[in-house]
Order: structure tokens, then C-alpha cells, then sequence
């Protein structure tokens, strides 16, 4: 009876530090993978005039002088991107608009002395472990700034803007600056027009 008892309580004390080290393993795996999507999806701020009202903006059309600070090949995938979502959200470019888009941007290195440490650990009935991750941050990628300004063309006066962080791929191909180019600016456009003002 003694042995029974005895031998349950193993088992029961094998089997819960079993699972307690398979969740452990799963959660560092999931935080691992949050840090890794929050360091690759682009951030955005936003701000905007209050007295605006934004419903009287239906055209656009670049900055006639705009200067992105990228290369030509990217001005053109950036203004036809930009293009795309306007037009898919019922806004029309013309050579007189209602207001201008103009776009700059500047990239600047990360700190490639950065690094982030993840620690998972847990206790209890006498067992313990813990798993820790260190992640080095330097990378061939660098951050980039991009700032979209929308410009009252009549009134000449800024009335909204979006300031969006990515990190960009030096060495990228055509088609993932594609993408990189799409998730910023829809990132960029995601609150506009504000839904309260």
C-alpha cells in the first residue's frame, strides 16, 4: 500500500515537471517569436489639426518639389504604392488637388551593440528550470524613418501627418522592397482619415 502510494506520487511529481518544461519550451518559443515580429513590423505615430474637416479632401497629388531622400528606382515604387492605396480608398490624383503628399525619409544605423534577453523560468513542488534567449540586434538591415506630410494646397498648411520606423534591407530584391515599401505606407495610412476629430 506504502509502495502504491509512494509510486503515484512519482509518477504525478515526473509527470508535472514534464509539463512544466514542455509549457516553459513553448512559451520561450512564443516570446522569442513576439520580439522577432515587433522588431520587423513597422511602428507609426500620428498627428493631426483638429479643426480639419476631412471630409472635404478627395484629391491629391504629390509635392511639386518632393525630395524622398531614396533612389529613383524607389521614389517610383513609393509613388505608385502610395498611388494604390489612395485610389483603393476613393481618393483621386489630379493635376489641381485638394491637398499634396509629400514624402521624406533618412535611415540611420542600429546599435549594433543592442541586444535583447528573454528569460522564461518557473518554480514550484521542488522543481525548476528556465530557459534564456539572447538576441543580438545588429543586422544588415537599417532603420528607416519615413515622415508623410498631407498639405492643404488653398491653405498651404500642414493638416496631417504620420512618421513611420522600418527597418530596411540594404541588399533587399525588387519585391521585397515591394513589400517593405506596402506594409510601411499601410501602416503610414492605417488612421487616415482620423474616424474622430
Amino acid at each position: 500500500m506504502k509502495q502504491d502510494f509512494l509510486w503515484n506520487n512519482i509518477s504525478y511529481l515526473v509527470k508535472d515537471y514534464s509539463l512544466k518544461n514542455n509549457a516553459m519550451k513553448y512559451l520561450g518559443t512564443l516570446c522569442l517569436l513576439l520580439i522577432l515580429a515587433s522588431c520587423t513590423t513597422p511602428k507609426a505615430i500620428f498627428d493631426y489639426d483638429r479643426n480639419t474637416n476631412f471630409t472635404q479632401y478627395k484629391t491629391y497629388n504629390f509635392y511639386p518639389d518632393i525630395e524622398t531622400g531614396l533612389s529613383k528606382l524607389n521614389d517610383k515604387r513609393l509613388f505608385r504604392l502610395t498611388d494604390s492605396i489612395m485610389q483603393s480608398r476613393g481618393f483621386t490624383r489630379t493635376a489641381t488637388p485638394d491637398f499634396y503628399i509629400n514624402i521624406e525619409t533618412a535611415a540611420f544605423e542600429p546599435d549594433r551593440n543592442a541586444g535583447v534577453g528573454v528569460g522564461v523560468g518557473g518554480t514550484g513542488r521542488n522543481v525548476g528550470g528556465g530557459v534564456t534567449i539572447g538576441l543580438p540586434i545588429g543586422s544588415s538591415k537599417r532603420n528607416q524613418e519615413i515622415v508623410i506630410d498631407l498639405v492643404d494646397v488653398r491653405a498651404d498648411q500642414l493638416f496631417w501627418q504620420a512618421i513611420v520606423e522600418g527597418y530596411f534591407k540594404e541588399e533587399a530584391t525588387p519585391k521585397e522592397r515591394d513589400a517593405y515599401f506596402r506594409a510601411v505606407l499601410l501602416k503610414a495610412f492605417e488612421k487616415y482619415p482620423p474616424k474622430k476629430w
